[in-house]
């Protein structure tokens, strides 16, 4: 936001307000700044420096100066100016030759009459000045509430006391032309001052008081901009902008001024493509350009009877038909030279791309990494559990063969375990699926125990 009190200065001449001490780019602080590149440069012998200085009031106003006292002035002096009536306080922002420079661009001439400068300012001058300074804002709310009780169609945007307080400029912006004759009569009755009353347009009301645009940053009219350029819709049609004025607008109600910026890129680039109204005549019918994509130098034709349905052309085939046109010829169809620009752009990728910096993929980050095994130490201990391992089913499978020979002498024992007279492989087979064996079943059987001894001494025997 723009600062309303930097350029008052306190007593010791340190701004106030931002406190950033006059490096806050916005309003009086830093806002219109020249930088005199002529300053290191001494003139030619026996002439004397241009006797003209630049200086800068509220709000941005610049005002040219004759120093007829020959006064030794640099920049950031704060001087006392002659007005109507009475004098003004300003500060220095120009000195010598780069002066007449100024004065040539706002078509001032440097040799004609120029107010002139009384004096530097005083400790007096500089406390009435900001004496005055303080007392706009609250002038600023009563004023705007005698315009609304008058029913004005106006909007009081700022308020600008001269240096010695005698005069008090009202900015104000509306629509139409304003009657305020008699709200100046009301201004003159409350305020005991002499009143002048000046209309402004929206985007210098805009740069007054400064905001944030929709790009995020400072407005470009309260920092840096200068002049205003006009601007109108042709410029978003080049750039191929849709005509939305909410999106168009800034905050002073108008076209940003930032479509001005890219229009020139634009204009360049369309002057290799045929124009936006160019008709195609074909056997299938006629056809025209809805749609035109400036630097990938695409072309969207359709035809008249059927307008719904759109077909991709490349700027050099559009010529190529443009030139058939001109002899009279007439090509078959769009669909002939009609492509599909998203296979048309991922061609392009894949042929463009040079393995330059030696990478063999671009995901290469997004795979993920293998554990890396770690190196074994000592192998002779391996090679000893290797063979024991080996050792140890060799083991295995002598005693699988010493129990397999008695395993038949202990089948032949179960029928005499059971009581029943039936076919021990059937009901002896279900019973001992679906029925819990019997108690009697459970107890240790004295002929099976004398054969486990006998087998265990046969392998002690055998080892």
């Amino acid at each position: 936001m723009a600062c309303t009190n930097c350029s008052t200065g306190s007593k010791d001449g340190t701004p106030r307000g931002c406190k950033n001490n006059g490096t806050c780019g916005t309003d009086s602080c830093n806002k219109l700044t020249v930088f005199d590149w002529l300053s290191n440069m001494s003139l030619p012998g026996g002439e004397e420096t241009f006797n003209c200085v630049e200086v800068r009031f509220k709000n941005g106003r610049k005002e040219f100066y004759r120093n007829t006292e020959k006064l030794t002035l640099s920049i950031g002096d704060i001087v006392a100016t002659e007005a109507s009536p009475g004098h003004d306080i300003g500060i220095v922002t120009l000195t010598g030759e780069l002066v007449k420079v100024q004065m040539k661009k706002k078509n001032v001439d440097p040799f004609g009459e120029v107010p002139k400068i009384y004096r530097k300012a005083t400790q007096k001058d500089i406390d009435i000045w900001s004496e005055a300074r303080n007392r706009e804002e609250p002038m600023k709310v009563i004023a705007r509430e005698l315009a609304i009780k008058l029913n004005l169609e106006m909007k009081i945007s700022d308020i600008e006391f001269q240096g010695d307080a005698s005069k008090a400029t009202f900015y104000y912006t509306a629509n139409d032309r304003v009657d305020f004759r008699q709200l100046i009569k009301d201004y003159a009755r409350e305020f005991s001052i002499r009143i002048e009353m000046k209309q402004v347009g929206f985007r210098q009301e805009a740069s007054r008081l400064g905001g944030i645009g929709s790009c995020g940053r400072e407005l470009c009219c309260s920092t840096w901009l200068t002049d205003f350029r006009s601007v109108n819709t042709a410029a978003a049609r080049y750039q191929q902008l849709s005509l939305n004025p909410q999106k168009l607008a800034g905050q002073c109600g108008k076209l940003k001024c930032c479509l001005n910026y890219e229009l020139d890129t634009y204009l360049d680039a369309l002057k290799d493509l045929p124009d936006l109204d160019t008709k195609v005549y074909t056997e299938k019918g006629d056809a025209v350009c809805q749609k035109v994509d400036i630097f990938k130098g695409l072309m969207w034709f359709a035809y008249f009877d059927n307008m719904a349905h759109w077909h991709v052309i490349s700027a050099d085939n559009v010529k190529e038909i443009v030139a058939l046109n001109k002899e009279k010829k007439r090509i078959s169809s769009l669909e002939e030279y009609a492509i599909d620009p998203t296979v048309t752009e991922e061609d392009t990728i894949e042929k463009n791309f040079q393995n330059v910096v030696g990478q063999d993929s671009l995901t290469r980050f997004d795979k993920p990494k293998k554990k890396k095994k770690r190196p074994v130490k000592n192998k002779k201990p391996e090679t000893a559990a290797a063979a024991t391992n080996e050792a140890k089913p060799a083991q295995t499978n002598k005693n699988k063969q010493a129990n397999g020979g008695n395993k038949p002498a202990n089948n032949n024992n179960r029928p005499a375990n059971n009581n029943n007279g039936n076919n021990p492989n059937k009901q002896g087979g279900q019973g001992n699926k679906n029925k819990r064996p019997n108690n009697n079943n459970r107890k240790p059987n004295n002929n099976s125990n004398n054969n486990k001894q006998q087998s265990n001494d046969k392998n002690a025997n055998q080892k």
